[in-house]
């Protein structure tokens, strides 16, 4: 039988679920073998009070999925990050359900605000560009220095730093909500395929990706010794 979730803003008794969210995160990438930046019980728990995340939970009350919102540039920009779904409940389209409720929330908080992501998942690019999103490189993102300082517990952020911000291994994905006034929406590189169809082509990017910059860092640091 097919488990039924609830889905809504976090509400102020959703705290009690922080630390349960940060260790989710935290083993998810361990066995991804990714980076991700480091999300604290209380940072998680400070969303939730500000009204600023999206909830899934059983009808029983048991944690499901999370994803929360986060406000840079003075309202510019928005990012919606954390996204994660309790191994024991994925595979059920969970993922992208709390992704399109954290985006209509985004929207209607920030109107005006671009959304973006950064991300080394294949599903969730694929989420992001069924919902608008598209491909772009980082400095399209916000240059805000605290969100920057974000990627300082990521494994991969001597590569970020290296670049110049300009490139790692996660990929940059933007939503620009002017981009619904124009009846010509601006095309990316990724013109000719249909990204929201083909998952597969997400990940031969990400893989390409990855091998490419890993293998060129430890080409410098070989170099370098």
């Amino acid at each position: 039988m097919k488990k039924q979730f609830i889905i809504r803003a976090a509400e102020l008794s959703d705290v009690g679920y922080a630390q349960e969210i940060v260790q989710e995160i935290a083993d998810s990438a361990k066995v991804r073998g990714t980076g991700i930046a480091k999300r604290t019980p209380e940072y998680v728990s400070k969303k939730i009070e500000e009204g600023k995340a999206i909830i899934a939970t059983t009808k029983s009350g048991e944690w499901a999925g999370f994803c929360y919102i986060e406000v840079w540039s003075h309202g510019q920009f928005v990012a919606n990050s954390g996204l994660i779904v309790s191994q024991k409940f994925r595979g059920a389209g969970l993922a992208k359900k709390i992704k399109e409720a954290t985006f209509k929330l985004s929207g209607k908080k920030y109107p005006k605000a671009k959304i973006f992501g950064l991300t080394t998942g294949a599903a969730v690019l694929k989420i992001n560009s069924e919902l608008g999103y598209k491909p772009v490189v980082y400095g399209e993102l916000t240059q805000d220095e605290e969100f920057w300082k974000g990627c300082q517990s990521c494994i991969n952020f001597d590569i970020l730093t290296a670049k110049k911000r300009q490139n790692c291994i996660c990929t940059a994905m933007l939503y620009n909500p002017a981009w619904e006034k124009d009846q010509k929406p601006k095309r990316t590189q990724w013109k000719g395929r249909e990204l929201d169809k083909d998952l597969k082509l997400f990940e031969r990017w990400l893989k390409f990706k990855k091998t490419v910059l890993l293998k060129r860092e430890a080409k410098k640091n070989k170099n370098g010794k």
